[in-house]
């Protein structure tokens, strides 16, 4: 069983950087497949990042490469989530989330825990 608890979001103007952190509770952290997604008002939950057990493979969508980066730390069962160059676009309740075994990286239906999310909102 896995609790993840997110943190980091706030208020920041275009252009500007955010960083978000998940920290997980359980005991088997390392296995998983880990998640950002987000979900604006009235829209789907979207896929934003996600990165392997081992950090060795990492996915963005495209809305986001080159501007987001995921990484991850094990022995701290933490995964990280750093945002730069924000867009207006780009607000909306971001949520962690956890995937055992093999995953669609993108499909949020995989992913088994959850956070209970953190605001970012972007001023243009």
């Amino acid at each position: 069983q896995e609790q993840l608890v997110e943190s980091g979001g706030g208020l920041v103007q275009a252009g500007g950087s955010l960083g978000l952190s998940c920290a997980a509770s359980g005991r088997t952290f390392s296995i998983y497949t880990m998640g950002w997604f987000r979900q604006a008002p009235g829209k789907e939950r979207q896929f934003v990042a996600a990165i392997s057990w081992s950090g060795g493979r990492v996915f963005y969508a495209d809305s986001v490469k080159g501007r987001f980066t995921i990484s991850r730390d094990n022995a701290r069962k933490m995964v990280f989530l750093q945002m730069n160059s924000l867009k207006p676009e780009d607000t909306a309740v971001y949520y962690c989330a956890a995937a055992a075994g093999a995953v669609t990286y993108m499909n949020p239906r995989d992913y088994g825990y959850w956070g209970q999310g953190t605001q970012v909102t972007v001023s243009s």
